[in-house]
């Protein structure tokens, strides 16, 4: 390799380095793309009503905030005093189920005792542990500065890309050669517009999947039926793991009321999340991004190993805006273009080592001298 090319390998591996060590930075500046670019789509369908740019954009991040305020005035009101009251029920709980255990086990003969486990160890030392968990969750999420400031960060940046979205997509296109200038633009366009029907796609399904739990833990009587509700569609835009994760505190919060509720709660959840997964999520999907499912889980494992909850929760529109670079760039404009190079280069080949072409040139050029 020539010294130039030396150069240029050692500073694109600094670049990918330093890159690395600030994942998490733009991880957040990713995070504030999207939401970005969900505020603008919003922005735009007010504009199409005959609202002025200034004033869309405010009332889109208006109702924006009126949400996450609304989410929150939900959430956390009832779920603390549930959980409040969760922990004080819990280890008489325990008890009736240690005591319902001592009275199974003096109607079995004797030489089954012998072959039963120590359940009530096993019970006693899961009550404290679970008493621990439920007493610091809530306290260890609110008692957080890094992810309060992380968040301030994220709003920050999505009002600044918000106010003039367009002048920071020309700032990172002159990152690369001029020739290539346009190419990023085209793009860059269909990364948005891919974020845009991923957005309408899971909100949609946040909705359906929100108001089928409604519907459900209305029926069965659970307590704080709509909190638990709004956590179910939110969870729901984590695929695969946000369902199994919004059924904890829903089966948590059942057990209050009777020991059956919280596996009536699970049947729920369950079918609730089969109609997500088979008929909401390919119907919606469908119609907006393309992603294979083993491509969507694989993405996911990546994502929370290498960047954690905030990676797990990004990782379907990191994997829409990879997927659109990869098959811009490394295929069509690397892969494709090696192919059809390495073709032609044979076909000259192929026409240079040919006797007979050669010399029907010859007689050509005579007749033309002629």
């Amino acid at each position: 390799m020539k010294l130039g090319q030396w150069i240029g390998l050692i500073a694109l591996v600094l670049s990918l380095y330093i890159l690395w060590q600030l994942r998490e930075v733009l991880l957040l500046i990713f995070a504030a793309v999207v939401l970005a670019t969900a505020l603008n789509r919003l922005a735009r369908s007010l504009q199409n009503l005959g609202m002025k740019r200034g004033f869309a954009v405010f009332l889109s991040v208006t109702i924006f905030f009126a949400g996450i305020i609304g989410f929150f005035w939900l959430i956390v009101p009832p779920f603390a005093q549930q959980f409040q009251e969760l922990t004080l029920r819990v280890p008489q709980g325990f008890e009736r189920f240690n005591s319902w255990i001592d009275e199974q086990i003096t109607h079995l003969p004797e030489q089954l005792v012998t072959f039963i486990p120590d359940l009530n160890g096993l019970i006693a030392e899961a009550q404290p542990l679970f008493n621990r968990v439920l007493g610091n969750s809530f306290a260890f999420v609110s008692g957080s500065l890094v992810i309060v400031l992380n968040i301030l960060l994220v709003l920050v940046l999505t009002g600044m890309f918000l106010a003039n979205p367009s002048a920071y997509q020309k700032l990172f296109i002159r990152l690369f050669p001029s020739f290539y200038r346009r190419r990023v633009d085209g793009i860059l366009s269909q990364c948005g517009i891919s974020l845009e029907r991923w957005v309408s796609g899971a909100f949609i399904a946040v909705f359906v999947v929100g108001l089928m739990s409604l519907l459900g833990l209305s029926v069965l009587g659970v307590k704080a039926a709509l909190a638990l509700a709004v956590l179910a569609g939110f969870m729901n835009l984590i695929p695969n793991l946000g369902p199994t994760m919004s059924v904890v505190p829903a089966m948590a919060i059942a057990l209050l009321d009777s020991p059956w509720k919280p596996f009536a709660v699970l049947i729920l959840y369950f079918f609730i999340q089969q109609a997500e997964s088979n008929f909401i999520t390919p119907v919606v999907m469908a119609h907006q991004v393309s992603l294979l499912p083993a491509v969507t889980l694989i993405s996911q494992l990546f994502f929370v190993t290498f960047f954690g909850f905030l990676g797990l929760f990004l990782a379907l529109p990191l994997t829409v805006v990879a997927k659109i670079w990869v098959q811009e760039v490394l295929v069509k404009d690397v892969l494709d273009e090696w192919t059809h190079n390495h073709n032609l280069d044979s076909e000259l080949v192929m026409v240079s080592e040919s006797p007979d072409i050669n010399d029907t040139q010859d007689v050509e050029v005579t007749t033309n001298d002629e």
